[in-house]
């Protein structure tokens, strides 16, 4: 009977939390400017809408630019963090981890005005960058979460064979390590590249005269009759993101699978 009531409770949790998704596609094809039931029928208007709007075409570009640049950053200070956690001890190493890893317990409402804050104060111009510092700050943790178990699960006699045979750190973190862990550098790269095209709350305090496309969508909600064109633009989000999360799980499975360790729960 227990058993029941724990189906119960989490089906009930996954249809409140999934079912405002599920109506993103059927009001997307709806053929009326009302949200609501009945529907008046079946259109692509509102989705051939989306390739006429010069400043939505300008706020993509925005966030493919910055959601490009943060994984790349983000990935290449997940390496290093991750290496140096898996390979090396040093004093205060817990303590510095857990710092590093704040921003994912941190409210982003808390990080992005304590980020504009600061970011004022030194005299630096909201723009684009700014946008990449944040998502940078909140991106990496999660980064490091992933190759951390990536770095965890590689067999260290691999790179000590490398070493008696003559090879330098830098060659066999080269030629050894990264092929190694390149599925988990992969998966790094897709989750921060979702996790920043996705990203609302910094992006709204730190973006100047740039808009990225979700800061876009949040100013066309004032316009109810641009509704239907959002709920067409929200549908090809939520489908890109899907997609991004599998292969970044496929991936980070292939990943751990390769290095020969054990999964402990991922995305998907």
């Amino acid at each position: 009977m227990r058993g029941g009531w724990l189906r119960i409770y989490a089906l009930s949790y996954l249809v409140f939390l999934y079912a405002p998704i599920a109506l993103l596609p059927i009001f997307a094809f709806n053929d009326g400017t009302v949200i609501a039931f009945p529907l008046r029928g079946f259109t692509l208007q509102w989705f051939s809408e989306l390739t006429q709007i010069p400043a939505l075409h300008t706020a993509v570009a925005n966030s493919l630019m910055i959601a490009v640049i943060t994984a790349l950053v983000s990935t290449l200070l997940g390496i290093c963090a991750a290496r140096a956690a898996a390979r090396y001890d040093f004093p205060g190493k817990r303590g510095i981890m857990g710092f590093i890893m704040l921003p994912l317990v941190l409210p982003e409402i808390i990080v992005a005005v304590s980020l504009l804050v600061v970011l004022l104060q030194i005299g630096i111009r909201l723009s684009a960058v700014t946008v990449i510092l944040g998502h940078v700050l909140i991106c990496t943790p999660f980064c490091i979460a992933i190759l951390n178990s990536s770095f965890q699960n590689l067999d260290k006699s691999l790179e000590e064979a490398a070493f008696d045979l003559g090879e330098t750190r830098l060659s066999t973190f080269r030629l050894i390590t990264l092929p190694l862990v390149m599925p988990g550098i992969i998966s790094s790269l897709l989750i921060a590249f979702t996790i920043s095209l996705d990203e609302f709350i910094i992006a709204f305090f730190l973006t100047g005269n740039e808009p990225t496309l979700p800061v876009y969508l949040w100013g066309q909600l004032r316009f109810p009759q641009k509704i239907p064109v959002v709920m067409a633009l929200g549908t090809l989000l939520v489908a890109l993101s899907v997609l991004l999360l599998t292969l970044a799980e496929y991936f980070r499975r292939r990943g751990i699978a390769r290095t020969g360790g054990k999964d402990t729960g991922g995305f998907l």
